[in-house]
């Protein structure tokens, strides 16, 4: 009988794992055979020692208005999540640039790194020269918001209009987490799997709803897990876990002299390692209904629009709430 069970047992788990791995073809750790919304192109970059490659789109629109902006990913996304943003502003006028910033998506993957916000804020301006572009807008979410303050601190005559949607790094977390090494990081990233993703996603994103527009991008980071180069993802990734971590922005927003767009989910309460810290410290973590209005007031020319009932991704939990303001700024 223990025979039996243990078989059906196996069996059952080998189903599942055949059922996921239909729904989850496996990539590589340059998404090769992942199609993006628009055309991909590759900007040679040699830094650090290193030959690399930053994939980017560049939408061109039908109609241009002359100007651009360019969209930032967050930590657990590339930029192929900006696809209907960069539609709607196309066809708005704009120019759209979407890089994927070295360690993610189609981007190189470099085995040593030094991860800075500077570091990539001077990829994204390299790429900029390259196009020829010398003023745009910049909007980043989650962790592609604290990159872009830093490119607008560091290049505030490029940066015309800086908008921020659900930014991390609004408050300083090293000051109440304990600090957690690039080893314990990875660690963690080595026992990531999709059903820990999604799991992830829905509890920290969307308050425990789900969809298939939430299940796609769960999936894409799912995807490249069985690869046979997935630890140096998982090495990239907790690299940049400690660049977040270790590198605050927010002590720089008096220093903002464009004017800024907040657009900030109410719902929102993510914080990194505030899983690693007593209830009655997490509890205070990550309160984006009071962070965005301390954001606001320490940013010079701040505008702030809150979306309530929305979580972190207020560009794909709640599109139409996201584009209007969004567009409305940048006129």
């Amino acid at each position: 009988m223990k025979k039996l069970t243990f078989r059906l047992l196996a069996m059952l788990l080998m189903i599942s794992a055949n059922v996921l791995a239909q729904e989850i073809p496996v990539q590589d750790i340059y998404l090769t055979n992942y199609k993006y919304p628009y055309p991909v192109h590759f900007l040679p970059l040699h830094i650090q020692g290193q030959q690399l490659k930053m994939a980017y789109m560049d939408v061109q629109p039908s109609k241009p208005n002359g100007k651009t902006i360019v969209l930032l990913h967050g930590k657990n996304f590339s930029g192929a999540y900006w696809d209907s943003t960069a539609a709607d502003l196309s066809n708005n006028g704009y120019r759209v640039i979407i890089p994927d910033q070295i360690g993610f998506g189609k981007s190189s993957k470099p085995k040593t790194f030094q991860y800075s916000f500077q570091q990539l804020a001077q990829n994204t301006k390299a790429l900029l020269d390259t196009l020829g572009i010398k003023k745009t807008a910049i909007l980043g979410h989650s962790m592609g918001g604290m990159l872009a303050t830093r490119f607008a601190l560091m290049y505030p005559d490029v940066t015309e209009k800086l908008i921020l949607e659900n930014p991390i790094g609004l408050e300083d977390w090293k000051t109440v987490v304990p600090y957690q090494s690039v080893d314990q990081w990875y660690k963690g990233e080595l026992q990531q799997s999709y059903a820990k993703i999604k799991q992830y996603m829905m509890d920290s994103y969307y308050a425990g709803k789900w969809t298939a527009s939430y299940d796609k991008w769960a999936k894409l980071q799912a995807s490249w897990i069985g690869s046979p180069d997935y630890n140096v993802v998982a090495w990239n990734s907790a690299l940049t876990y400690d660049m977040i971590f270790t590198q605050p922005v927010l002590y720089e927003f008096p220093n903002l002299k464009m004017p800024t767009l907040l657009i900030i989910g109410q719902r929102d309460r993510t914080a990194l390692g505030k899983a690693s810290v007593p209830e009655n410290i997490r509890s205070t973590l990550g309160n984006y209904p009071q962070l965005g209005e301390n954001a606001a007031k320490a940013i010079h020319h701040a505008t702030l629009v809150p979306i309530e009932g929305v979580g972190h991704l207020p560009h794909i939990e709640a599109y139409p709430k996201f584009i209007a303001p969004l567009l409305d700024f940048l006129r």
